[in-house]
C-alpha cells in the first residue's frame, strides 16, 4: 500500500484569492474540471458508535473510513473510496460501482458484493456484516484542483461544504444545506518530495496545519 504526504490549512477567502493566482503561475488546473473546479457528493459510512468519527475527534493515527463519491453530478462514474491514513500519511483505494449497485447498497441489498470481483466491495461487505457499517451522511462541496507533475503534488481549494443531515438518499440531486461556518481548505498531497517551487507558492503566514474533517463538520446536524 502505498502512502502519500499529507497538509490540511484552513484558510479565509482572501487567502483562497492569493493562492488561486499564485497556483496558477505555477501549477496546471486539473484536466477532469470545468471551468476550472468541480463539484464533489460523498456518502459516509460509520458504525453504529460512530468509530471513524470518534477516531477523527481522538486523533487516532492510524484509522480508515468508506465512502462513495461522484463528480458533477455525473452518477455514470461512481466510485467506492477507502481513505488510510497513518500520522500525516494517507492513501487512496477505489473501485468502480452501478447506478443499481449504489441503489443495493442504500437499500441494504448486500447479495451480489460477495461475488463482485473487486476486492474492495467485498471489504466493505465484510465490514458492513462484522462492524456493522452503514451510511451516515452526505457531504457535498466545490474543490479547485491544481497537479504539479514533479513530486506527483496535488493541491486542493475546497469550499461550500454543505450536509446532508441525515439524510443518506446519495443519489437524490440537491437535498444538502450549508454545514455551518466551515471554513475554506487547502490540501496538499504529495509523493517522495514536495518541490520548492510549490512549498514557497502555499506559505501563508500565519496559518498551520489543520485536521478539520469534512464528514466531521457535516456529522455536527446528525
Amino acid at each position: 500500500m502505498d502512502f502519500r504526504h499529507e497538509w490540511k490549512h484552513e484558510i479565509s477567502y482572501l487567502d483562497m484569492l492569493m493562492l488561486r493566482q499564485r497556483l496558477r503561475a505555477v501549477a496546471q488546473a486539473d484536466q477532469h474540471t470545468v471551468d476550472g473546479k468541480y463539484l464533489v457528493r460523498s456518502l459516509y459510512f460509520d458504525t453504529p458508535a460512530d468509530k471513524a468519527l470518534l477516531e477523527k475527534l481522538n486523533g487516532v493515527s492510524h484509522r480508515e473510513k468508506f465512502r462513495i463519491r461522484y463528480y458533477n453530478g455525473d452518477t455514470t462514474a461512481i466510485h467506492l473510496e477507502k481513505k488510510s491514513k497513518l500520522g500525516g500519511l494517507g492513501n487512496k483505494q477505489s473501485a468502480g460501482l452501478s447506478v443499481p449497485e449504489v441503489s443495493a447498497i442504500l437499500q441494504g441489498d448486500l447479495s451480489w458484493m460477495l461475488d463482485s470481483g473487486r476486492p474492495l466491495v467485498r471489504e466493505l461487505y465484510n465490514k458492513i456484516c462484522t462492524q456493522q457499517l452503514r451510511p451516515k451522511t452526505i457531504v457535498d462541496y466545490t474543490r479547485e484542483p491544481y497537479v504539479y507533475p514533479a513530486g506527483n503534488v496535488r493541491i486542493t481549494l475546497d469550499y461550500n461544504i454543505r450536509t446532508g443531515l441525515r439524510r443518506t438518499d446519495f443519489l437524490n440531486p440537491g437535498i444538502t444545506i450549508p454545514a455551518g461556518d466551515a471554513p475554506i481548505i487547502l490540501e496538499v498531497k504529495w509523493g517522495a518530495f514536495l518541490p520548492s517551487i510549490i512549498r514557497d507558492a502555499i506559505q501563508l503566514e500565519g496559518r498551520h496545519t489543520s485536521s478539520f474533517s469534512k464528514y466531521t463538520q457535516c456529522r455536527i446536524y446528525g
